[in-house]
């Protein structure tokens, strides 16, 4: 299995039911050392399945003092890959670690 943290529209049940085909459990948690930017979808069906068209995209910033408060799931490889899918080429995918201590995967601002 799988963590993967969400602190935007992953975090939606239509996005879960649409890119994972479940309602998806997990556990509120903390990321250090980035802020929230936002970045415009254009693939249309990332923005019909958010009925958004901006997203919030993690910034690193390396200061303890910038948080982000979301939420870590526990999913599958395979459901990691249509993570993969929905996320838009301005994101990308690493490991960080949280401040419960869990490490889990996270997208972040493409440049980041």
């Amino acid at each position: 299995m799988e963590k993967l943290f969400s602190y935007g529209t992953l975090q939606l049940e239509q996005v879960q039911l649409d890119t994972f085909s479940r309602l998806l459990e997990g556990q509120a948690d903390t990321l250090q050392g980035y802020v929230l930017g936002e970045v415009e979808i254009t693939d249309a069906a990332v923005h019909k399945s958010s009925g958004q068209r901006f997203h919030p995209a993690l910034i690193e910033t390396g200061l303890p003092t910038d948080t982000v408060t979301g939420t870590i799931f526990t999913i599958t490889l395979e459901e990691l890959a249509n993570a993969d899918s929905y996320e838009v080429n301005d994101y990308i995918r690493i490991e960080e670690s949280f401040s419960s201590g869990i490490n889990a995967w996270v997208y972040v601002a493409k440049g980041c």
